[in-house]
């Protein structure tokens, strides 16, 4: 038999696939993501690197258990997501690495329950010691709504299309609020820097 592959990014086009030329408005839903905290500059932090291998490790995981249970359900896992934040009062800052907080995370489609985890986790730790991986929580999510865009280039290049987001927002006559979010269309650890794509996504009061 024959087993459907769902593309969750396809289901959810509006908020994958947004424009590079321009910034939109956009509705986010709630949805279920598996999530690890962390803090500090992302280059000099061992706990960055090992929460994208846990989360990746993780997620297929689950997806190859749905494959191969009764149901047979098949999905393409979810691209890296990242949320970041400061408690700084004068607010977020491209420069001062050190002060950044982030969580990293990876969507789930609906059909995946605590259950699920649990015993994906259960099953990953027999086989391969992953640091970050009890560190890993799985609720919902709710940013509500959103100005977002696409980046492409190398995060360095990032603060200016952030800037377009925010100038969006202003525009509206709203303010941002809770965090900066990123989602890498691309993988950032195998790609060239100028062709990544990364989508800015802000929320907005």
């Amino acid at each position: 038999m024959t087993v459907k592959t769902l593309d969750l990014k396809k289901e959810h086009k509006q908020l994958y696939s947004p424009p590079s030329k321009k910034v939109e408005m956009v509705d986010v839903p709630k949805m279920n993501f598996l999530m690890i905290d962390g803090q500090g500059d992302p280059n000099r932090s061992p706990l960055f690197q090992e929460a994208i291998e846990a989360l990746y490790s993780l997620s297929y995981t689950i997806k190859f258990t749905l494959k191969k249970s009764d149901g047979g359900i098949d999905y393409k896992v979810m691209p890296l997501e990242g949320l970041w934040w400061t408690d700084e009062k004068e607010g977020f800052s491209f420069e001062k690495r050190s002060s950044w907080k982030w969580t990293l995370m990876i969507m789930q489609p609906d059909f995946v329950t605590k259950k699920i985890v649990k015993e994906a986790v259960e099953e990953l730790e027999k086989k391969k010691n992953h640091p970050a991986l009890l560190k890993i929580r799985f609720e919902s999510y709710y940013e509500g709504r959103a100005a977002q865009t696409m980046h492409i280039g190398p995060f360095s290049t990032e603060e200016a299309t952030v800037s377009q987001a925010l100038d969006f927002i202003k525009d509206l006559g709203r303010k941002p609020r809770e965090k900066l979010h990123e989602i890498y269309i691309s993988d950032f650890r195998r790609i060239a820097p100028e062709k990544m794509k990364t989508i800015i996504r802000q929320p907005m009061e």
